[in-house]
C-alpha cells in the first residue's frame, strides 16, 4: 500500500469533509451522502468489539474518544460500541446473538463461530455489498484473504482481519542467566532441558531462594508451540500435516503422543511452573516482569512487553533470542497462524448492513487505515521526515486503545506495519523477530475457509484436547490415555473433519 507523506496535511481538519473530498481525489471512495431533502439524519451503529483489556486516558472510554470521534466524523454514522469483557469475550458474544438485541458489526477470531452463524443463516451475506458500496474495501485485501471468508456458497460473511506474520512466537532467554551459570545459549531439546534444570535449581537470580522457574507456560497449553515444533508438530487448533497423501489433524498424530511424554517429563522433574496450567495471559507477563522467568515462548513483540519491564527492574537483564530447539531428528519451528485472524460479521438481524460497509469502506482507505494504525497527528504521535517514520513511544502507548477499531480495519499492509515496528524502536528487534519466526513456520496444509463441519466440531473438540493433554503433563493421568483422546476425538467429530478437509485437499492441493 502506498505510503502518502502528506497524510498530516490531508487529515489537519476533521471537522469538514474537504477529507473526503482529498480521498476521492486519490481515487479512493467518499461515504455516501443522503438522498433527502432538509439536513440529513444520522444513522445509528453499534459495534461489538474486544477491547483486550486496553485501557484509556482519563475521561476516555470506547464510546469517548478521538479515535473513534473520527470514524464518526468520516463515515457520517452515529456509532456506539460494546466491549464485553476479554475474559470470556466469545461466550459473550454467543449470548449477545441470541439475545434478541440488534447489533451491527461484531468482531471475532474464532473462525468456528462465523462457520455456526453462516450455517444458521443468522449472517448477512456481503459480495453485493462491498460491490456497491466498498470499493476500498475489495482492493483492501489479496484474493487469497478474500476465498478464506468466502463460503460453500460463494458468498462472503465475514470482513477479514489479517496479518502478514506467519506465526506468533519464539523462544527467549536470560543470557546473562547464562553467563552465569556457565551455559551457551541451548540449540538442540536436550540443551534446553539442561538450562531449565539450571535455571530450577541453581538460584541464577542469586537471591539464596529457590523460587526461580525452568520454563513457564499458560493455561490450554499456551506457548508450547516451540516445545512441539521440535517434535516436528504444527500445534494449532485446525493446523493439518501431510501424512502419506492424507491430511492428519496436528492434535492425533504420533508425534504429538512425544512431545506431551517430554513435556509430562518436565512437570515431573518440576523444570514447568507448578501453576502452568492457571497461568492466564497476564500471570505470565507478572513472572516475566517480575524475574522469575529466564526462559520461555514469547511473543514477537514482547520485547517491549514483559521483556522490557522486566529489564526496567532490573538493568543487567540481557535477553536474547534463541534458536527453536531442535529435536532429535532436526525437527524444529512453530505452527503457522491462520493468514485471517479475525472475522467481522453483520447478522442477519441489523438494517444497517449497507451503512456497516461504508463506514468499513471510509476506515480501510489508506487515509483511514493510516490515521487508525499510526495516530492522528495532533497526538504527535508520530512524524515522517525526509521518507523516515519516527514516532513518540509514550504517547504511542498512551493512545494504543485505539488498537481496538483499528483491528476491524486491518488491510494488507506488511510495508507500513514493519516500518512502524522499526519507529517504535529497533532496540526492540520487533521486525527481527518477526523474520527468525517466518523463517520457521511449519506450514498448515489447509487454508481453505472455514466450513460447516469444522464449525460444528472444532471448539469442542480443542476443549477436550486442552482437558486430556493438561492431565497428561500433569501425570493425573498416563501418557497412554493418548490413544484414548484420539479415539474420542475421531468419535466425536474428526473423522468427520477429515474427511471434509481431505475433500478439499484433494481438489486444491498443488
Amino acid at each position: 500500500m502506498k505510503k502518502r507523506s502528506n497524510l498530516t496535511i490531508i487529515i489537519a481538519s476533521l471537522s469538514t469533509l474537504v477529507v473526503l473530498g482529498s480521498a476521492c481525489s486519490q481515487g479512493e471512495s467518499a461515504p455516501q451522502a443522503s438522498n433527502s431533502a432538509g439536513p440529513a439524519v444520522k444513522k445509528s451503529l453499534t459495534l461489538v468489539l474486544d477491547n483486550a483489556g486496553r485501557k484509556y486516558p482519563d475521561g476516555m472510554n470506547e464510546n469517548t474518544n478521538p479515535y473513534l470521534d473520527y470514524i464518526r466524523q468520516q463515515s457520517n454514522l452515529n456509532i456506539t460500541v460494546t466491549t464485553p469483557p476479554p475474559d470470556g469475550y466469545q461466550d459473550k458474544i454467543n449470548i449477545m446473538m441470541t439475545s434478541g438485541e440488534s447489533y451491527d458489526l461484531i468482531r471475532s477470531t474464532d473462525s468456528a463461530w462465523v462457520s455456526k452463524l453462516v450455517k444458521q443463516k443468522a449472517l448477512t451475506p456481503l459480495n453485493e455489498l462491498i460491490d456497491k458500496y466498498g470499493p476500498n474495501l475489495k482492493k483492501a485485501y489479496p484474493e487469497e484473504v478474500w476465498k478464506q471468508v468466502t463460503f460453500e456458497d460463494g458468498k462472503i460473511y465475514a470482513l477479514p482481519g489479517v496479518t502478514t506474520k506467519k506465526a506468533d512466537e519464539l523462544m527467549y532467554v536470560r543470557k546473562d542467566w547464562l553467563a552465569k551459570l556457565g551455559l551457551n545459549p541451548p540449540k538442540t531439546l536436550d540443551e534446553y532441558t539442561e538450562v531449565m534444570r539450571a535455571l530450577a535449581t541453581k538460584d541464577p537470580d542469586g537471591n539464596g531462594k529457590n523460587d526461580t522457574l525452568g520454563l513457564i507456560i499458560g493455561e490450554k497449553l499456551a506457548r508450547t508451540g516451540p516445545i512441539f515444533g521440535a517434535f516436528g508438530v504444527p500445534f494449532g487448533q485446525n493446523n493439518w500435516v501431510e501424512r502419506n497423501g492424507q491430511l492428519m489433524h496436528s492434535y492425533i498424530l504420533p508425534e504429538t503422543k512425544e512431545a506431551l511424554r517430554y513435556l509430562a517429563g518436565l512437570y515431573k522433574d518440576k523444570l514447568i511452573d507448578s501453576e502452568w496450567a492457571l497461568n492466564k495471559p497476564k500471570n505470565v507477563d507478572e513472572k516475566v516482569a517480575g524475574g522469575k522467568v529466564g526462559l520461555f515462548s514469547a511473543q514477537w513483540h514482547e520485547t517491549r512487553g514483559s521483556i522490557l519491564t522486566n529489564k526496567k527492574n532490573d538493568p543487567k537483564a540481557d535477553w536474547v533470542a534463541l534458536d527453536y530447539p531442535a529435536g532429535m531428528d532436526g525437527k524444529s519451528g512453530i505452527a503457522a497462524i491462520n493468514l485471517v485472524g479475525s472475522y467481522a460479521v453483520i447478522p442477519a438481524t441489523s438494517k444497517n448492513a449497507a451503512e456497516v460497509i461504508k463506514m468499513m469502506d471510509v476506515i480501510n482507505s489508506t487515509q483511514g487505515h493510516e490515521t487508525l494504525k499510526l495516530g492522528l497527528p495532533e497526538h504527535q504521535i508520530w512524524v515522517r521526515k525526509d521518507g523516515k517514520l519516527t514516532m513518540n513511544f509514550e504517547e504511542h502507548n498512551k493512545h494504543i486503545y485505539r488498537n481496538t477499531l483499528s483491528e476491524i480495519a486491518n488491510p494488507w499492509d506488511d510495508e507500513l506495519e514493519r516500518e512502524r515496528l522499526d519507529a517504535l524502536g529497533l532496540e526492540f528487534k520487533m521486525n527481527d523477530n518477526i523474520n527468525r519466526i517466518n523463517s520457521h513456520v511449519i506450514p498448515n496444509q489447509y487454508n481453505g475457509a472455514p466450513t460447516e463441519i469444522l464449525g460444528k466440531y472444532s471448539s469442542q473438540l480443542k476443549k477436550t484436547m486442552e482437558e486430556s493433554f493438561t492431565k497428561i503433563i500433569m501425570g493425573t493421568s498416563p501418557i497412554d490415555d493418548f490413544d484414548a483422546f484420539v479415539k474420542q476425538w475421531k468419535k466425536e467429530g474428526g473423522d468427520e473433519m477429515t474427511r471434509e478437509v481431505n475433500e478439499w485437499y484433494s481438489k486444491n492441493r498443488k
